[in-house]
C-alpha cells in the first residue's frame, strides 16, 4: 500500500468515524470532580471546619458498616460504569456517512441522508411514482425501501428492488449495504 493509499484510508476513516473525544472529557471530569471534592473535604478536616458533606473518615466508616445489599448495589453500578467505558472505549463510533469510491480510485464521503434522498428520487423517476409515496433509509448496513401504492395501483416489488438495486451498484457505496424492500398501505385502505 502507498503512502497516498495510506492517507486516503486515514481520511476515509476520520470522515466516516466518530472520536471518542467527548466521552473522554466527561469521565476526566468527573474524576476530577470527585478528586477535588475528596481534597476539599481533606483540607475542612485538617482546619477544623465542618465537612460540605461528609468528612473523609466518616466516609470510610460509613463504607465499612454499610450492608452487604448496598455494598453490592454500588459495586453493581461501578461494574456497569466500568463496562460502559470498555465498550466506549473499543468500539468504533460510526457517523450516518458511506463512502462512494470511483473507477480512478478517488472518494467522496456522503451521509446517509443524501444517499436516500437520490435513491428515493431515482425510484420516483425510473417508476413514474409520486416522490412522496417513497421512504427510503440508510443505515450503516442497511437500505429499506418503503413503498405505498396509490389506491387502486398495484406496485411490482421486483421491479422496485431491481431499480433500487441497479442504483446502488452505480454508487460503490463502503461499506456495502443489503436492500429490502416493503409495501405499504395507507390506513384507510387496511
Amino acid at each position: 500500500m502507498s503512502a497516498a493509499d495510506r492517507t486516503l484510508a486515514r481520511v476515509q476513516r476520520r470522515e466516516t468515524h466518530s472520536p471518542r473525544s467527548t466521552a473522554m472529557v466527561v469521565a476526566v471530569i468527573l474524576l476530577i470532580a470527585l478528586i477535588a471534592y475528596l481534597a476539599t473535604e481533606t483540607v475542612l478536616v485538617m482546619a477544623d471546619a465542618p465537612p460540605l458533606i461528609a468528612a473523609p473518615a466518616d466516609l470510610l466508616r460509613g463504607i465499612s458498616t454499610a450492608s452487604g445489599a448496598a455494598m453490592t448495589a454500588v459495586g453493581a453500578a461501578l461494574a456497569l460504569a466500568g463496562v460502559v467505558l470498555v465498550v466506549i472505549a473499543v468500539t468504533p463510533g460510526r457517523l450516518a456517512k458511506h463512502t462512494m469510491s470511483a473507477a480512478d480510485g478517488t472518494i467522496v464521503v456522503v451521509d446517509n441522508a443524501v444517499i436516500a434522498a437520490a435513491l428515493a428520487q431515482h425510484l420516483s423517476d425510473a417508476l413514474g411514482m409520486d416522490r412522496r409515496r417513497l421512504t427510503v433509509g440508510v443505515g450503516h448496513r442497511r437500505v429499506d425501501v418503503t413503498v405505498r401504492p396509490e389506491t387502486g395501483l398495484d406496485i411490482d416489488l421486483d421491479e422496485v428492488r431491481a431499480a433500487s438495486e441497479a442504483e446502488l451498484a452505480t454508487y460503490r457505496l463502503s461499506p456495502p449495504v443489503a436492500l429490502s424492500v416493503h409495501r405499504r398501505l395507507d390506513k384507510k385502505e387496511d
